[in-house]
């Protein structure tokens, strides 16, 4: 007779907050196809239901990125999130943007979860103390399974200083080891199961280095994968964002190793159920701001979204409004990955906050073209370094006003072959006015004249929506690889 156990994997990762329904982006036969999909309450159907085909026998995990994204989450400081996230039945979470309310507020939001924040790499700089436990262990199908946690680790490198003040981050590489001794020895687990948000280059050149590893949680860049990465004897995962998605593992464990899986990227469809439950809460914590969400506030011509790496469509609504607002010649914003799409047709209130939840103040600067040149090859080398651990997250930063030729494959600061700002090649010494709607790197190191505005990003995007209808933000060719 068998002694094999059967033990099923849920995974959600990068939900950002997308309490409901929301539309999607997909890639079917060469083109971008948009069509409503995730929200909680049908995420907590779906894993409802996989419960129930193995009672006692399923794990589900989110990998962070997940109290950030939407107004109602971002309003209330993460706290409109924790009775729903706490009705889903999570067994363990690990973050990334959750520190943008600062590592206090973070941690006090964590206490109010009923499943663990783990983080081996987060310490507080006095103390050396980890301000979340690095794992813990669960009886799941007959398995003993432990459940080690790794936050991002750039979240003191890339982000503003608010998010990791009197904490350290580091990439987890020192630790892991250690972690997956004490697992294996001590708690004498028959699994190990990693929850990460470094990315997935991150993840995979971590794995390498550390073995030991039975399945790894990835999170952070977005990927949808449709069959495992296997790293080594690892099997990694990762099921894309917004909630549109749960990535599902199931394994047959025989004498503390994997002997078969199946994987299943699951989409959260439209015509799921709602758990009555889930639904209910959802609604209710949405209820104060359902009317002002609901505004609709202009017309695109333009589907937008930001699944594409070298320039999106959202961006360029962006930057659009800003250039327009501030009258600069040139605009850039971060590559973020966030943001649901918008379709063709009428836009929100609500889809504004979705592309930029954090509503920052508009600001202006003189960069030199020299200074220009600098801060792309900073976030090219940042987005596509040989080595996974200079990869720094988001997409190539976003910019209008100029097209720049690159070569991703070479070296760091080698990319930028030319640029040409209004059909122009770009001087050095010449001083172009500029405007950001978040300045970082260089940008913040570099350039003359700088002002915040009193116009805020939500602002200048609605003012250029009742000036432009429908809107037309389509890709420009700002970035093109030679």
């Amino acid at each position: 007779m068998s002694s094999a156990k059967s033990l099923t994997v849920l995974q959600l990762n990068d939900s950002h907050a997308n309490f409901d329904l929301h539309q999607e982006v997909f890639w079917e036969g060469g083109r971008a196809v948009y069509r409503p999909a995730g929200g909680y309450a049908r995420i907590a159907a779906v894993v409802k239901e996989v419960r129930a085909a193995n009672p006692g026998g399923t794990l589900f995990c989110d990998c962070g990125d997940t109290f950030h994204g939407t107004y109602p989450v971002m309003e209330t400081r993460g706290a409109a999130l924790v009775p729903v996230l706490n009705a889903l039945g999570l067994d363990a979470m690990t973050a990334h943007w959750e520190f943008a309310y600062g590592p206090g507020a973070f941690k006090e939001l964590a206490a109010e979860l009923s499943f663990p924040m783990l983080a081996m790499n987060v310490y507080d700089k006095e103390t050396r103390a980890r301000p979340f436990p690095p794992y813990r262990v669960v009886e799941r199908g007959g398995c003993r399974v432990g459940l080690a946690g790794i936050a991002s680790n750039i979240v003191d490198k890339t982000m503003p200083p608010s998010f990791s003040e009197g904490l350290e981050f580091t990439l987890g590489l020192d630790e892991l080891p250690g972690i997956i001794d004490v697992l294996r020895t001590r708690e004498k687990v028959d699994l190990v199961l990693l929850v990460s948000h470094l990315g997935l280059p991150q993840d995979l050149k971590l794995l390498s280095a550390v073995p030991g590893v039975d399945v790894c949680l990835s999170g952070h860049t977005h990927n949808r994968l449709f069959t495992p990465v296997l790293q080594g004897k690892t099997l990694v995962i990762q099921s894309g964002c917004h909630g549109s998605f749960l990535g599902r593992l199931d394994l047959e464990v025989d004498g503390g190793r994997i002997v078969e899986w199946r994987h299943e990227l699951m989409e959260v469809k439209a015509g799921v159920r709602p758990d009555p439950e889930v639904d209910l809460l959802v609604r209710h914590t949405l209820a104060p701001w359902r009317d002002m969400l609901s505004e609709v506030v202009g017309e695109t011509a333009t589907a937008l979204n930001r699944a594409t790496m070298l320039e999106s469509t959202m961006d360029n609504f962006l930057l659009q409004a800003l250039l327009e607002s501030t009258g600069a010649q040139l605009a850039f914003s971060n590559g973020w990955r966030f943001g649901a799409p918008i379709p063709a047709g009428e836009v929100t209130v609500n889809d504004l906050y979705n592309m930029i939840p954090m509503d920052p103040p508009v600001s202006t600067v003189e960069l030199r073209g020299d200074e220009i040149v600098a801060m792309l090859e900073e976030n090219l080398e940042r987005t596509f370094g040989r080595d996974p651990y200079d990869q720094m997250g988001g997409y190539v930063k976003r910019s209008l006003g100029l097209n720049a030729f690159i070569k991703i494959e070479n070296p760091p600061g080698q990319r930028v072959q030319q640029v040409f700002v209004g059909g122009d090649r770009l001087q050095s010494g010449r001083h172009y006015p500029t405007v950001f709607v978040t300045e970082q790197g260089v940008a913040r190191k570099y350039g003359r004249n700088r002002q915040k505005h009193a116009e805020r990003s939500i602002g200048a995007l609605r003012a250029y929506l009742a000036k432009h209808r429908p809107l037309h933000a389509e890709l420009r060719g700002t970035f093109v690889a030679v």
